[in-house]
């Protein structure tokens, strides 16, 4: 129904409202308000006390904090129809229902945690029944409902409808409790509870025995809006080569949606789905062994098998999307703590899996949990050799981060767990965009070319050592003054280096932005590998052969001595150096020129210091080149002779650059001639919905790894006022977006 052109419903009968809700349906107000409807009151009532939420009053308003942004915004939502949550004890809560206070008493809190993927909370009535609400993911709450549980059918079909605008679930149920079966549960529960071996279990297995013939009472949803530039970014990982894998909490439905309204998914894309997965699959009970008894089956006497993965990749994985469960992750997850013996095949299995969903241009893993995800990323470090990047801004996405090469976490409202574990940090998804195909790809560059260049000075220089020594009987002699050995690396060619390293970049961030594909360069490792250290080898030799060879040769039918010809070998070292980093330096700037300028100005200041008559006369035996440097700058012959050894070294950087320019044009080349135009960046509207066949889909919670509050609500250490109580409501549950 359309609710754009009727005005909203008067909610100042509320004095507790915030004023914020924009209630269209009033309708259902007057139902809420009336004593005809008591599902309805239930539905709000359940809102109203099944929860975690800290409540504070601050000049008369009351504040809420909780642990997860869409928990808060059921009970603020409950709140301002007018079932008002007013304060809690560490066994009681009060809330207000339209203007009646009523107090319930908690006998007990089934607390959350991302197995059991709801929570409940046994309260005494103010009449003094006993009743049990419920609330959780669709799936976990219908697989405990009553048969006979009415509005199944009619909240089956407000889910589908929800999940077809990608809004985040949950569902709510409750139960009447029989005082005689409290009594008996409520001992089991509290020897449970104080069990010094196997608590979990042995609690979990109370939680089973009440969490059952529930009634429904409905449904909720919450719009979970996709960051600004969610699709704009994931479109351009992608064009950079980038693989995408989402790793999700959320139910299959829902993660298919948002991967479509995020542009992960396209619609020439085959979704390759579990069920259809299974078509392939025979059984291998013949096959295995009885220890094969024991291990988890996909789907009931089902496994996959390698030939049969290889066959599907074949049939053109490029143009599919892989979609699978948790419970059918679960099976090849296993297989990675298996090892040899009836589980070899598993292992096969597991690298045939990681072969076909790298080989689809998507992959989306839902219904997964915290370890779960942290075990898929390991296992495409372990079969694929790749650096993996993980991203989350949830508490479920630790283990995540902590498990890739590379932890990203989103600071949000999801707390601060992610950023603390992570090795990046950024404020939305869409600064990813950035940090990798801007910063990250400067950095490679900046690293690969320090790298080079600094083997190169390095190098060249050394081996100019080793042709020196066949002509001086592989004595101590040096083919370098002591002092310019001393300097070299720390004065003369450090800084033109340096500067590189901290400030080089090929293209401007916006051009790196608009060509992604600019980002493969460091995939294919072009500018630092086995190829590129090779060439630099040889690079260096050749510079090292010319920078002695031409001097000794130019100096060998004359009559000038050892002191002038090492000046005159230092001097076109120098020079060479500096010319060839300044060769390869893309973006001119400021302290890129004076880095160059200031190396060759100390060149010349220090060497005229230092071989200066005072020094020798002073220390003798440390200064040994005495107006060395004077007298051969002063001749014409050392100039052409420095001139013509720095030319024919450079001659090989020149022609390799236009070679590489004329016959192997690289983006780089096609993005430098068009960097100066004007270009046009696309952009993806956010509101324009997306269609596909079979849009039925519903939703649900992500969950977190770590428990809830009720337990510290029940012990009363999270009821403390002040920057504590805050602080821990905001490091419990968290949701994934």
């Amino acid at each position: 129904m359309d609710w754009s052109s009727s005005q909203p419903v008067d909610l100042c009968w509320n004095r507790y409202a915030d004023g914020k809700l924009q209630l269209h349906d009033e309708l259902l107000l007057e139902r809420l308000r009336s004593q005809e409807d008591q599902d309805l009151r239930e539905f709000f009532r359940a809102l109203s006390v099944c929860h975690t939420v800290m409540v504070e009053e601050k000049d008369g308003d009351l504040l809420y904090q909780a642990a997860s942004p869409d928990e808060e915004a059921l009970v603020t939502a409950a709140r301002n129809l007018g079932f008002v949550f007013l304060s809690r004890t560490q066994d009681s809560v009060m809330v207000n229902e339209l203007g009646v206070e009523r107090h319930y008493h908690v006998l007990a809190m089934l607390d959350f945690s991302s197995q059991r993927r709801r929570m409940s909370v046994l309260v005494r009535e103010p009449e003094g029944g006993l009743k049990l609400y419920c609330k959780g993911a669709d799936i976990v709450i219908f697989e405990r409902l009553a048969p006979d549980s009415p509005h199944r059918d009619a909240t089956e079909k407000a889910l589908d409808g929800f999940a077809e605008e990608t809004l985040r679930t949950l569902c709510l149920a409750c139960r009447s409790v029989e005082e005689g079966f409290y009594r008996e549960w409520i001992d089991e529960h509290h020897h449970a509870n104080m069990a010094t071996q196997g608590r979990q279990q042995a609690l979990e297995a109370a939680y089973e025995r009440i969490e059952n013939n529930l009634t429904l009472l409905g449904a909720t949803a919450i719009e979970d809006r996709l960051q600004e530039g969610v699709p704009e970014t994931i479109c351009s990982l992608k064009r950079a080569g980038i693989k995408i894998w989402v790793l999700t909490g959320d139910k299959k439905e829902t993660a298919v949606n948002i991967g479509y309204s995020s542009k992960l998914l396209s619609s020439n894309m085959t979704i390759l789905e579990g069920k259809d997965l299974r078509t392939l699959l025979e059984p291998m009970q013949e096959e295995k062994s009885s220890d094969s008894n024991n291990i988890p089956r996909l789907s009931k006497e089902t496994v996959w098998t390698n030939q049969e993965l290889r066959d599907l990749h074949k049939l053109g994985a490029q143009r599919k999307a892989l979609v699978i469960t948790g419970p059918e992750l679960e099976f090849i997850l296993r297989a990675s703590d298996s090892a040899g013996g009836a589980h070899g095949q598993q292992v096969e299995l597991q690298k045939s899996f990681v072969e076909l969903a790298s080989s689809c241009p998507a992959v989306i893993c839902c219904r997964v949990t915290p370890l779960q995800k942290a075990r898929m990323v390991e296992l495409v470090r372990r079969y694929q050799g790749v650096v993996t990047l993980a991203i989350g801004d949830g508490a479920n996405d630790v283990n995540m981060i902590k498990t890739a090469h590379i932890g990203v976490g989103i600071s949000g409202q999801e707390g601060l767990q992610p950023v603390q574990c992570s090795d990046y940090s950024i404020a939305q998804f869409r600064f990813l965009q950035r940090l990798l195909l801007v910063h990250g790809r400067w950095s490679y560059i900046r690293i690969c070319k320090y790298l080079r260049f600094f083997l190169l000075k390095t190098l060249s220089f050394t081996f100019v050592h080793i042709w020196y020594s066949f002509f001086n009987g592989f004595t101590a002699q040096r083919g370098f003054e002591n002092w310019f050995i001393t300097f070299y690396t720390i004065l003369y060619t450090s800084f033109p280096v340096l500067s590189m390293g901290l400030l080089e970049k090929d293209v401007s961030d916006r051009a790196s932005l608009q060509c992604p594909e600019l980002y493969r360069v460091g995939q294919y490792q072009e500018l630092f590998g086995y190829r590129v250290f090779s060439m630099t080898m040889l690079h260096a030799l050749l510079t090292s052969l010319i920078l002695f060879f031409i001097p000794f040769g130019a100096f060998l039918p004359s009559a000038l001595d050892y002191q002038t010809f090492a000046v005159t070998v230092a001097t076109a070292t120098v020079f060479t150096t500096t010319a060839e980093i300044a060769l390869q330096i893309w973006t001119w700037t400021l302290p890129n020129a004076l880095a160059i300028l200031l190396s060759i100005v100390f060149y010349f200041t220090v060497t005229l210091m230092l071989h200066s008559f005072k020094l020798y006369q002073t220390w003798p035996k440390v200064f040994l080149f005495p107006g060395a440097s004077l007298s051969t700058l002063r001749d014409p012959y050392m100039w052409l002779i420095v001139l013509l050894t720095v030319t024919i070294c450079l001659l090989p950087s020149l022609t390799a650059r236009a070679l590489d320019t004329v016959l192997r044009p690289p983006d780089l080349h096609r993005v430098h001639s068009s960097e100066g135009q004007r270009m046009s960046v696309s952009t993806v509207d956010l509101r324009s919905g997306f269609q596909r066949d079979q849009p039925q889909r519903r939703s649900s919670y992500a969950f977190s790894q770590e428990c809830g509050f009720g337990e510290r609500i029940a012990s009363g250490t999270s009821l403390r006022k002040g920057k504590g109580s805050r602080r821990a409501g905001r490091q419990g549950l968290g949701e994934q977006q």
